[in-house]
């Protein structure tokens, strides 16, 4: 009888077990997080005398997306490239006796030469705003923090509105939105297009996803942006020999102007 009830025991746990056990790999399957590779179509651009501008290719890949959520668009990718870091200081000009001089300004600490951006839909309907400022991404969310003393906040939005107008109507800051594309289930492209005034240095290029409108992943690549050529002679020239170089330009002008005097003289 104990043996008869000790199999029935048996028997009947392994029934409220067995869903339980069943589960256990479909669990283990659904553990991989989403994340992101990416690669760009050259590591180098050269800046030649000639040079207008180019197109910079970004392409990835979504590891272990969801095939439902890919599908009804519930994945966003935010593709950003940033120039090299550097104070910048804005100056705002008023009248003086009739004369427009520089009165008061503002520096802002390790800010991107420049700032290009690219998404798959407007950033505003991807995520939140709040999100947005956490990550600085895009250019409204960049962290613009002032260097010294602030006499108000008036003042330092007037100021960094003015940065960020000024950088925009330079083309040292652009964003598009549909500028990122899913080509196949899981592989996105992405262009983005450098202004002919992009700065040299270490670019870096970032990759943002996004799944129903959360942050899941980032990655990042440098990309250099160098000066070849006569333009690069005289860029090292001005910063390796200054006074040889400040030299040679006043002797290049005082040559210049006398020969097209003797060019245009009047007998």
């Amino acid at each position: 009888m104990r043996s008869l009830l000790f199999a029935v025991l048996i028997f009947t746990g392994s029934l409220l077990c067995g869903p339980a056990f069943a589960q256990v790999p479909l669990a283990a399957d659904m553990t991989g997080k989403e994340d992101l590779e990416i690669g760009t179509s050259t590591s180098e651009i050269a800046i030649t005398s000639d040079f207008r501008g180019a197109d910079l290719t970004i392409f990835g890949s979504v590891i272990n997306s969801d095939a439902l959520l890919l599908a009804i668009g519930q994945y966003d990718v935010v593709v950003t490239l940033e120039g090299p870091r550097d104070d910048a200081t804005v100056r705002r000009k008023e009248r003086l006796f009739g004369i427009w001089v520089n009165r008061t300004s503002m520096t802002f600490e390790r800010m991107p030469t420049s700032y290009s951006l690219a998404s798959t839909r407007t950033l505003a309907d991807i995520t939140k705003p709040q999100t947005l400022t956490e990550l600085g991404i895009g250019i409204d969310h960049l962290a613009l923090t002032p260097t010294g003393y602030l006499s108000g906040a008036a003042n330092l939005t007037e100021f960094r509105q003015a940065f960020r107008r000024l950088k925009q109507a330079g083309g040292y800051y652009q964003g598009q939105d549909a500028g990122v594309r899913f080509v196949s289930s899981s592989l996105f492209k992405a262009t983005l297009r450098l202004p002919a005034s992009i700065p040299d240095g270490v670019h870096i290029v970032r990759a943002y996803l996004f799944k129903t409108g959360e942050f899941i992943a980032e990655r990042d690549l440098p990309l250099r942006v160098i000066k070849t050529g006569l333009e690069d002679s005289i860029s090292r020239a001005a910063h390796e020999s200054p006074l040889s170089y400040g030299l040679f330009a006043v002797l290049l002008a005082v040559i210049t102007g006398w020969g097209a005097s003797l060019i245009f003289r009047r007998d």
